[in-house]
């Protein structure tokens, strides 16, 4: 059997090198120390790590090409122009993909290529630039602290948040909240800059949107932070929030109502403020959710919303003092 394994073929690439590494992580599990590596193999290890290094150096070699085409002056007309601009929305969009692999996002940020995404592609005449700048600065930011440091201290959020509350096209809009999402969540020095630049107030006036991607996402990051930072809850509610979301409910329903929903559930738990906002006559919330209830039950696909109702109609209308919200129930 140690013979056939020392005879056998694995593709040079690497998957061969795992497959190597397998075969002898099992070889060594028995009493019997591990055979010497034969020559053939060790040859075939060095050139197939050696090719993964290619590999790596290579796709540093894709972004150095894809800054250069954003470096570009904008200096062409006409058909050239439209050519240029879809040479550039390519090259975003193949450091989009790159960045996925979280080196090559540290990378990128050592190449200048953030520098060159906030000062120059998210403040893009067009559109297409910008929306696929926020969505690499997204993707870089994402799971990468070092990264996301880099960004905060660059005053990126500050960019994001005003494209998010102001662009024209909604696009954007919804890839800068997406980019904001990844600085601020579970990073807290990028919630305490949020918190600085009013950041719950730009998530109230996307709930407000036309847009049904951006009152979604807004609704969810708002629910996220919520619940991962309560002691926000106070700054949220003297903000009239509840009746905000209320409003939100009132409007036809849609996946985000579950978010707005939830929101609620955080901010009249263990709050009397937010419990008071809630019973607030001229709402009408307890009517509202008593039918909710009704629209929602027997449906599989809402169940979670139904929670929502039922724990936030509990919390606020049967009889519980607002010192106890009844959430532990």
């Amino acid at each position: 059997m140690a013979e056939g394994r020392g005879n056998r073929q694995h593709p040079h690439n690497l998957r061969g090198v795992l497959q190597l590494a397998v075969e002898a992580g099992s070889a060594s599990d028995g009493p019997a120390p591990p055979e010497p590596m034969t020559q053939e193999r060790l040859e075939f290890l060095r050139g197939a790590l050696a090719e993964v290094c290619k590999g790596q150096m290579d796709e540093v070699e894709q972004m150095k090409r894809c800054l250069e085409v954003l470096c570009r002056d904008e200096c062409r007309e006409g058909d050239e122009e439209e050519e240029e601009e879809d040479e550039r929305e390519e090259a975003m969009e193949v450091l989009s993909e790159l960045c996925e692999n979280l080196d090559n996002a540290r990378d990128l940020m050592k190449l200048g290529g953030l520098d060159l995404c906030m000062s120059r592609c998210l403040c893009h005449s067009k559109a297409g630039i910008r929306w696929r700048a926020a969505q690499l600065v997204g993707t870089c930011a994402q799971n990468m602290p070092e990264v996301q440091f880099y960004l905060l201290n660059q005053g990126a959020l500050q960019t994001l948040l005003k494209l998010t509350d102001h662009d024209a096209n909604s696009t954007v809009r919804v890839k800068a909240l997406y980019a904001v999402s990844c600085l601020v969540r579970e990073q807290d020095v990028g919630l305490r800059d949020f918190l600085s630049h009013d950041g719950f107030s730009v998530l109230m006036r996307g709930m407000q949107s036309e847009s049904e991607k951006l009152r979604t996402k807004s609704a969810f990051l708002l629910l996220n932070l919520l619940t991962s930072h309560p002691e926000n809850k106070d700054t949220v509610l003297s903000m009239g929030m509840v009746q905000q979301l209320v409003s939100v409910l009132r409007s036809p329903h849609s996946s985000v109502h579950e978010h707005v929903l939830g929101a609620l559930c955080c901010l009249v738990e263990d709050s009397p403020r937010g419990v008071s906002d809630c019973r607030d006559p001229s709402l009408g919330l307890e009517e509202m959710l008593n039918q909710r209830v009704q629209d929602l039950k027997g449906r599989e696909e809402s169940l979670e919303e139904l929670e929502f109702c039922e724990r936030l109609r509990v919390a606020c209308f049967q009889g519980q003092p607002p010192e106890d919200s009844g959430m532990d129930r």
